[in-house]
C-alpha cells in the first residue's frame, strides 16, 4: 500500500500515449490475451482521454458552489472508473448492459427525509456492478440495499465528524513496522467479538489477506503478512490524519471498498442535486440536522481522495 500521492501530478505519466500503450501492454499481458499490441494501441488515447475529462470535473468541482459539486465529482469519478475498465478489459465497452448506472435510489420523501437515512438498491448491470466485479471481486450484489449511513462510516477522513456528532470511533489507528508486519491495537477483538484466531479466519475469508501469523499480547496484535498488501478495503489509508487506520464496524464488507463508497454517495447525491432542488436549497441554506456536515465534509474529501484511490488502483496494476 502507498500514501505517496502528489495529486493530479502523479498522473503525468499517463498523459504521454507511449507510456499509456506500454502500460495497457503491460496489464493485457497479465490478462494472457493474443493482440496486446493493437489493442494497447487502440485504447491508449481514450485510456487518456478518460483521465483527462476526469481531471477536468474534478479541478472545476473544486471552484464550484457546493450545489453542483456532486454533479461534477460523480462524472469525475465515473470518467475516471472508464479508464480503470480500459486496463483490465481491452473491449470496455463491449455491450450497453455495462454504461447504465447499475444502482437505483428510492424516490425522496418529503416529510421527515435524512440523507444519512436513504438508501441505494444495486442493479443486476451497469457500471457500478461492473465495476464491483471486474475491479474488486465483489460478485453476487444484485438487490442489495446499503445506507448513506453505512457508507460515510467508511470513509476515514469522517472518523473526526462522527466522534463529534454521535460520539463514537469509527477507525483506529495501525502502524506498518514493515511491508508485511502490522501492529493493530488489540481493542479490535472486542469491536468485532472475536478472539485471535476468529480474527485471523476473518482477515482471510473476507478480505484475502493471507498471514504468516498473529501475535498477543494486553494492548496490540502483531500480524505478519506472507505477502505486501497492495490494495485493501481493511486497511485505509485516512489522508487527513496521514496514518493508516481500520474499521470499527465488520459489517457488509463488500461495501467497505472506498472507491465504491464514494460511487455510491455521490450517485445519490447528484441525483438529489439535479432532481430534487427543493429538498437539496432547503439543505444547504438551513443547515438543520447532521446531514449537511457530513455531505459537505464528504465532498470536501471526494475532491482530493476520488482521483488519489483512482491512482492507487493504477500503480497497483503499473506493479504487478
Amino acid at each position: 500500500m502507498s500514501n505517496y500521492y502528489k495529486g493530479w501530478s502523479s498522473f503525468s505519466c499517463f498523459f504521454s500515449a507511449e507510456y499509456s500503450q506500454n502500460f495497457l501492454k503491460k496489464c493485457y499481458r497479465n490478462l494472457h490475451i493474443s493482440d496486446i499490441d493493437s489493442k494497447s494501441y487502440q485504447n491508449c488515447y481514450p485510456f487518456m482521454y478518460f483521465l483527462e475529462h476526469g481531471k477536468l470535473y474534478y479541478q472545476q468541482a473544486i471552484s464550484a458552489p457546493m450545489s453542483i459539486q456532486p454533479i461534477l465529482l460523480f462524472y469525475g469519478l465515473v470518467h475516471l472508473i472508464k479508464a480503470c475498465f480500459l486496463t483490465i478489459d481491452p473491449n470496455y465497452p463491449n455491450s450497453t448492459s455495462v454504461l447504465a448506472h447499475g444502482v437505483s435510489t428510492r424516490k425522496l420523501k418529503k416529510q421527515q427525509y435524512l440523507f444519512f437515512q436513504d438508501e441505494v438498491k444495486i442493479q443486476k448491470n451497469g457500471l457500478f456492478t461492473y465495476m464491483a466485479e471486474k475491479m474488486f471481486d465483489c460478485k453476487n450484489l444484485e438487490g442489495e440495499k446499503v445506507k448513506m449511513g453505512h457508507l460515510f462510516n467508511q470513509v476515514p477522513e469522517l472518523s473526526d465528524l462522527f466522534r463529534a456528532l454521535e460520539g463514537k470511533s469509527t477507525f483506529l489507528k495501525v502502524n506498518f513496522h514493515n511491508p508485511n508486519l502490522i501492529i493493530i491495537p488489540n481493542q479490535v477483538l472486542d469491536l468485532y467479538f472475536m478472539n485471535s484466531n476468529h480474527f485471523r479466519n476473518y482477515l482471510e475469508r473476507n478480505h484475502g489477506i493471507q498471514l504468516e501469523g498473529i501475535e498477543e499480547n494486553k494492548t496490540e496484535l502483531t500480524v505478519r503478512l506472507l505477502e505486501t498488501l497492495n490494495q485493501s478495503s481493511f486497511i485505509k489509508w485516512d489522508s487527513r490524519e496521514r496514518a493508516y487506520v481500520i474499521s470499527t464496524d465488520k459489517e457488509k464488507t463488500f461495501f467497505s471498498n472506498e472507491i465504491l463508497c464514494h460511487y455510491l454517495i455521490l450517485y445519490n447525491l447528484s441525483m438529489i442535486a439535479r432532481y430534487e432542488i427543493e429538498w437539496w436549497s432547503e439543505l444547504l441554506k438551513t443547515m438543520p440536522n447532521k446531514d449537511y456536515p457530513f455531505i459537505e465534509s464528504f465532498l470536501q474529501v471526494a475532491v482530493e481522495k476520488g482521483p488519489q484511490l483512482i491512482y492507487q488502483f493504477l500503480e497497483n496494476l503499473a506493479k504487478s
